[in-house]
């Protein structure tokens, strides 16, 4: 039987053939860029994120992973704590050690790439009660994998567990783990909301944007949803046209961020691999720039560090 093959909006194409790989590999080896700046770590709040269970808060770990506490769960994202990538050493050290990282509740995974997904870490956090969320087409491998409260969403299903609602929403992207398994799951991202508001008091709406090039799924989303928070990916861009169909630029990434109408934008997927050319310190310089450009108040971006909490007390 042949396997679904999933696809994007518009059915954009993010394919890219052998002669653009050379191209960008000989544009490569031309380039001379400084990697010598690493995202500090700030020592975690261990306390306080073992013992919280009423404040949202969200802790970055690096790249797409995130400890993000809300409505009394313990939820991850894309978790990575792999000291390697292929090829790639990490740079810098995971904000939280794993064996640190209280007892998770809920795994969510926006798509089956390595840097996304690594079943390792999953192996390590996933405990007698934790639910992992996967887009359509991966449920079946992570059950074969041993996780067998697996959940699948298609783009636009949701979920709740206790007073949260997740919801996996589209990204423009692609997947592939092995030679013979390309586009067969899907690839999102998730909205986190209440269910009910407590005493007058809403949680902010949080929106873990996975893994996208620009796309006007963006203003979909951000129709659809009330968003406060938005963590959106801001690296692995160059060369900017080999990745503009899968990676959003700095620049982008802060338009995306204008499209879901947030209020809070915290930049992600940068300076942890060196998955493109483009370096941790470009990538904030530009979205920094981009920012000034459009006059978008300063106190609007959270530049965190790994390990760094943004809490958000109830008001």
């Amino acid at each position: 039987m042949p396997r679904t093959r999933y696809n994007n909006l518009d059915n954009v194409n993010t394919d890219r053939s052998l002669k653009q790989l050379r191209q960008w590999r000989e544009e490569r080896r031309k380039k001379k860029k400084d990697y010598s700046y690493i995202i500090p770590n700030m020592p975690p709040q261990l306390d306080f994120l073992s013992q919280n269970q009423g404040e949202v808060s969200i802790t970055w770990i690096g790249h797409s992973t995130f400890l993000i506490q809300y409505e009394g769960l313990n939820i991850v994202t894309d978790p990575v704590w792999a000291a390697r990538m292929g090829f790639q050493r990490r740079i810098g050290t995971p904000g939280i050690a794993i064996q640190d990282i209280p007892n998770i509740d809920i795994i969510l995974i926006s798509h089956s790439h390595y840097d996304h997904m690594h079943l390792a870490s999953i192996r390590k956090l996933y405990g007698a009660e934790t639910r992992l969320i996967v887009p359509v087409g991966l449920g079946r491998k992570m059950i074969r994998k041993g996780f067998q409260r697996t959940y699948e969403l298609k783009w636009w299903d949701d979920l709740q567990v206790g007073n949260v609602r997740i919801s996996f929403v589209p990204t423009q992207h692609w997947t592939r783990r092995t030679l013979f398994d390309i586009n067969t799951s899907h690839w999102g991202g998730y909205i986190l909301e209440a269910v009910e508001a407590r005493e007058d008091y809403r949680p902010p709406t949080v929106y873990f944007a996975g893994d996208s090039g620009y796309f006007r799924g963006f203003v979909d989303i951000g129709k659809k949803y009330e968003i406060d928070v938005a963590l959106m990916p801001i690296g692995a861009y160059e060369p900017e046209w080999f990745m503009n169909s899968q990676h959003t630029t700095p620049e982008e990434a802060l338009q995306a961020f204008i499209d879901v109408n947030a209020k809070i934008m915290v930049p992600m997927h940068y300076g942890t691999f060196r998955l493109a050319d483009d370096t941790a310190r470009e990538a904030l310089d530009r979205l920094e720039a981009d920012r000034q450009r459009r006059s978008v108040p300063v106190e609007s971006i959270r530049v965190l560090m790994h390990g760094e909490t943004l809490r958000f007390p109830k008001e």
